[in-house]
């Protein structure tokens, strides 16, 4: 039904999105989702505690990602992730912090999604590096939504196009092709419950970036994401640069690189769980 609706051009509203959600799934997650819902709604938001946030270090194992000269995406996603949780962890001591690996293997684009549902995760924040042609570079950070540009499209695509790695992935992502315009765009629709929050930190994340750790931002972007898409809480995906890009690539195989990057993601994630529970950052 929900396809019939976008193709005709009509959007689901975000009261929609959750509930095709919530018909889905399990009454104990049914009701971890409502209670996120409510958490997102201003008149609710003194009541709010953001408790658990899992965190994703992109592809693993078989699955190295992009490549510079030297180091693998992979690598780097998974540096700058550990040391993001361990900033949370020494910063929160109250919040539970869960990652997707913690170590260089290969984990299936619906589970680590799942992994975030079943703990039932008030935030999602992924990490990649980019790839690009000639001296492209900066740092992105994406939600879902609409691909607005042919450019948010392929970056969409590239991430996407492990499923083709999982076993009988076609079933398991209702047929989805990582190469097909439309299955992208309708994925968009359905986290449109949880992108207010989800542009909340990625702007967070994005000026962090521009100031404090004085990278080359290419902004906030939009795209179908499954990743984000199979997650049911407000979700992110940080792209932390060109590993295309000779002189990112050093930075981001440098510690220090690993470290400033790590550091402007948890700063954002301080600011927005200030500005959720109204309380002191610190």
């Amino acid at each position: 039904m929900l396809a019939v609706s976008f193709f005709s051009g009509s959007h689901p509203t975000a009261a929609q999105a959750g509930q095709h959600q919530a018909l889905s799934k399990p009454k104990a997650e049914q009701k971890a989702d409502s209670q996120q819902l409510e958490a997102n709604s201003p008149d609710d938001l003194n009541r709010y505690r953001l408790r658990t946030v899992v965190l994703d270090a992109g592809h693993g194992g078989k699955d190295i990602g992009c490549s510079g000269k030297s180091v693998h995406e992979a690598q780097v996603a998974l540096a700058i992730i550990l040391d993001l949780g361990r900033r949370i962890k020494e910063g929160y001591p109250g919040v539970r912090v869960i990652y997707t690996r913690r170590t260089d293997v290969f984990v299936e684009l619906d589970e680590r999604a799942a992994i975030a549902n079943r703990n039932h995760a008030d935030l999602f924040i992924s990490v990649h590096c980019n790839a690009g042609p000639g001296a492209i570079h900066g740092t992105e950070v994406w939600c879902m939504g609409p691909h607005k540009t042919e450019a948010n499209l392929g970056v969409a695509k590239r991430e996407n196009a492990v499923i083709l790695q999982e076993k009988d992935y076609q079933r398991r992502y209702d047929g989805f092709n990582p190469n097909s315009p439309q299955g992208n765009i309708l994925f968009s629709l359905f986290q449109s419950a949880y992108i207010t929050n989800s542009l909340r930190l990625a702007q967070r994340i994005d000026r962090q970036f521009r100031t404090s750790v004085g990278r080359s931002s290419r902004g906030v972007k939009q795209a179908g994401f499954i990743v984000l898409w199979k997650s049911t809480m407000p979700s992110v995906l940080v792209e932390s640069g060109f590993l295309t890009n000779p002189s990112e690539e050093n930075y981001l195989d440098d510690k220090a690189g690993q470290q400033a990057i790590a550091g402007g993601i948890y700063q954002a994630f301080r600011e927005y769980k200030h500005d959720l529970e109204g309380g002191p950052t610190e």
